[in-house]
């Protein structure tokens, strides 16, 4: 995991696109975190009157027809047009002309969760109602994961290296991870990296609710992700897509790019432990973030602010907490943490593209936003968990932290940008 050091080419991010429960764009996003507004409310894309849990984060008002034609978007699926438009505003703000630089050198690299969901339990209840031959003839390339991925290609132009990660709640980290080492060993010069997911339907809840992880608070929805906190019974299901540009310096810099940040490091292991539930010890968690730092340059003392993974469930909050803890020793209570899902709940593979976003601003920003509905402290949980308000303070170093079913973690770091 050293390749930062051993290889000339460095990775900035130089534009942000995202399409989410607290705004329609990456802006509007990030001012709405820094506020502390909950973007959580009734579930509205499926009807959840017989599940126990009835709420969710959505991106209510996407109109898929401002980016893609209409016709062309009844051929994907959601998780696809949230991707190409996060992708589109991602590429506009990193003032990237596509037509202007080697289509070969631009790679797409995407986490992704569930694929298509929605549209698998669409076409389930045609096969058993009106037969198989009544289908959508575009349900393979609807719902197949890579197909973000792929539609994000096809829709801009870029030619380079495409692939998909599918690690669950890590996805989006890891994608972001392994797009950092093809910018590093010039594989490509640009990467459009990120992830995107819109699951919510009563296929994806009832496979939650069933494991009962998911909060029922339904009477309170803005107060029902409360990451850390005492009372916490359970995430929320979110949609969501985060895009980010990330370049080689030299590419961004010979175009004149404004750079955002640097894209420093990653680490990735394995718990090798249970299908769902986290490793309590921490060991496999504390070896990522070791990894992504180390892999960084940077020294534990230097990170500034730790965006958790923070997912709201009993037993993740609890097990990351303790392996800061362990990582960090004395430091761990002097590092502030924060949880992006406190405000828009878990959108599963596209997680940490979204908190990518929030990392990206605390540094460009100079603040941290809170984690909100954090009201009875956990002995088990008792850090600095910036609570309700967001902060100011100067962030150099941020690291981030996604923790996926099956046991597969992934840590990313963004640092200042020094030329």
């Amino acid at each position: 995991m050293s390749g930062t050091h051993a290889n000339p080419h460095r990775a900035v991010v130089t534009g942000m696109g995202a399409v989410t429960p607290l705004g329609l764009t990456a802006r509007e996003f990030w001012d709405n975190l820094v506020a502390g507004r909950s973007g959580v409310g009734p579930m509205t894309l499926c009807d959840p009157t017989d599940y126990p849990c009835r709420i969710a984060g959505e991106a209510t008002d996407f109109d898929p027809g401002q980016f893609i034609n209409p016709r062309e978007a009844r051929r994907m699926a959601r998780f696809s047009q949230l991707g190409i438009a996060a992708a589109m505003m991602a590429v506009e703000d990193a003032g990237l002309d596509m037509g202007r630089i080697d289509p070969f050198g631009v790679g797409v690299l995407l986490g992704n969760g569930n694929g298509g969901f929605p549209t698998i339990e669409e076409n389930c209840r045609v096969l058993v109602e009106k037969g198989g031959m009544k289908m959508s003839p575009f349900f393979f390339p609807m719902i197949l994961p890579n197909m973000a991925s792929a539609n994000v290609s096809r829709v801009l132009g870029a030619r380079g290296y495409n692939s998909t990660v599918v690690t669950a709640c890590s996805a989006s980290n890891q994608a972001i991870g392994d797009a950092l080492q093809k910018i590093r060993n010039g594989t490509a010069d640009v990467m459009l990296t990120g992830g995107t997911e819109a699951g919510i339907s009563q296929l994806g809840l009832s496979g939650f609710a069933v494991m009962r992880a998911l909060s029922t608070r339904n009477d309170a929805p803005q107060e029902a992700s409360r990451p850390f906190d005492a009372q916490r019974d359970g995430f929320v299901p979110a949609e969501g897509a985060a895009i980010l540009v990330v370049e080689s310096l030299e590419h961004a810099l010979a175009r004149g790019a404004n750079i955002l940040c640097e894209l420093a490091g990653f680490g990735c292991s394995s718990d090798a432990y249970h299908q769902v539930q986290p490793e309590e010890s921490g060991t496999s968690t504390i070896m990522a973030m070791r990894w992504a730092l180390e892999d960084a340059g940077v020294t534990p003392d230097e990170v500034d602010y730790i965006n958790a993974h923070g997912t709201s469930t009993p037993l993740n909050d609890a097990v990351e907490t303790a392996s800061i803890k362990s990582y960090f020793g004395d430091l761990a209570g002097s590092i502030p943490i924060s949880s992006t899902k406190s405000m828009i709940g878990h959108s599963l593979g596209a997680s940490g593209a979204l908190e990518a976003v929030a990392c990206i601003r605390s540094i460009t920003d100079g603040v941290i936003h809170p984690t909100i509905n954090y009201e009875h402290p956990d002995p088990d949980c008792d850090l600095d968990y910036v609570p309700n308000q967001a902060r100011s303070r100067e962030v150099n170093v941020v690291l981030s932290n996604a923790f996926g079913f099956g046991g597969q973690n992934a840590c990313i770091v963004f640092k200042r940008y020094e030329g």
